[in-house]
């Protein structure tokens, strides 16, 4: 069975503008979204095996966090979004055959800058996310979920 792997190489990540998708340029890695979820302990006094038991608890869309060579209208637009306090929305675009996004809302909550000798001039963003993780296929499938 051949693979189906691929590389990062071609992935954006868009913003909503009210209007239509905007794309983000100069990303250097993204990673996330990092979905996790809560577990509430229900053991009780006839749980016999004497193992914890658990159920499901609330889920969690997590962040993402990218990375991007510095330009200055990208990091005035992510500081915008982090001053304000209205959720934005976001899209992931992969760059498999399926062409597989995946569309969130959230807050920025980080925009260090890091400026060295060495490398170019960079910074990060760290988006919340709220609420759930939307996976399609196909770019720009509209306005947000």
């Amino acid at each position: 069975m051949a693979t189906e792997a691929f590389v990062g190489l071609g992935a954006e990540l868009h913003r909503w503008n009210g209007s239509q998708w905007d794309t983000i340029a100069e990303i250097t890695s993204i990673k996330g979204p990092g979905k996790k979820r809560d577990t509430v302990e229900v053991t009780s006094l006839d749980s016999i095996e004497g193992y914890k038991e658990i159920i499901g608890g609330l889920r969690d869309g997590g962040t993402v966090t990218l990375s991007m060579n510095f330009r200055r209208a990208m990091f005035d637009l992510f500081n915008e979004d982090f001053e304000s306090d209205e959720l934005q929305n976001y899209e992931i675009v992969l760059p498999d055959t399926d062409i597989t996004t995946f569309e969130f809302t959230g807050l920025v909550t980080e925009l260090p800058l890091s400026v060295t000798t060495k490398d170019a001039v960079s910074a990060d963003v760290t988006i919340q996310i709220s609420g759930k993780v939307v996976v399609n296929s196909g770019v720009n499938s509209g306005s947000p979920s």
